[in-house]
C-alpha cells in the first residue's frame, strides 16, 4: 500500500484527515506546539482504515490490519489549549477519536480545530484558517485486530 499524504485547506478536507486519523495513538511527548512558528505537530501511529476496509470488501484475500507512523502538522496556529490531559506525563498514550472544526464567524476562515481523545481529553488549536498536512513516514507494522467502537457492535 502506498504512503498517504494529505494537504488540508478547508472543513471538507479536515473531515477526510479526521477519518484517516481515527483511532491513531500517540504519546503525550510526541506532540508539540511551536508558538513562534505558529505550528502544532505530532507523530502518531495511525490505524490504516483504508487497507482494513479494502480487505473486508473482498479486494484482498483477508483484511489487512496495520498501523503506520504518520506525522501531522497544523499551520497558522495562534494558540493551543489543553483539557483533560497532563502534558508532564510524556509517556501517557492517547487515542485520537476525531478532529473537529468550529468556525469563529460566518465568512471568516478563522476558528478552532479540536483534537478529541478517548477518555475526555482534547486539544483546541485557535487558527487563522485551516492549513494542515498529514504524511506517512514509512514505518508500518501489523496489528492483530482493528479498533472497535460501540456503534460497530450494534450494526
Amino acid at each position: 500500500m502506498s504512503q498517504l499524504k494529505l494537504i488540508v485547506f478547508d472543513q471538507e478536507d479536515l473531515s477526510v484527515l479526521s477519518a484517516h486519523l481515527q483511532d491513531a495513538v500517540l504519546k503525550v511527548g510526541d506532540m508539540t506546539y511551536l508558538p513562534a512558528e505558529k505550528r502544532f505537530a505530532a507523530v502518531l501511529r495511525r490505524f490504516d482504515w483504508q487497507a482494513a476496509l479494502a480487505g473486508a470488501e473482498g479486494s484482498a484475500p483477508r483484511p489487512s490490519y496495520q498501523r503506520r507512523q504518520t506525522a501531522v502538522r497544523f499551520e497558522r496556529v495562534l494558540a493551543a489549549k489543553v483539557s483533560g490531559l497532563d502534558l508532564k506525563r510524556k509517556s501517557d498514550v492517547l487515542s485520537l477519536l476525531a478532529i473537529e472544526f468550529r468556525q469563529a464567524r460566518p465568512d471568516d476562515p478563522a476558528g478552532s480545530v479540536t483534537l478529541v481523545f478517548s477518555g475526555g481529553g482534547a486539544i483546541r488549536l485557535e487558527v487563522e484558517c485551516i492549513e494542515a498536512e498529514l504524511k506517512d513516514l514509512g514505518l508500518t507494522w501489523r496489528s492483530r485486530s482493528r479498533p472497535r467502537h460501540p456503534v460497530d457492535d450494534e450494526a
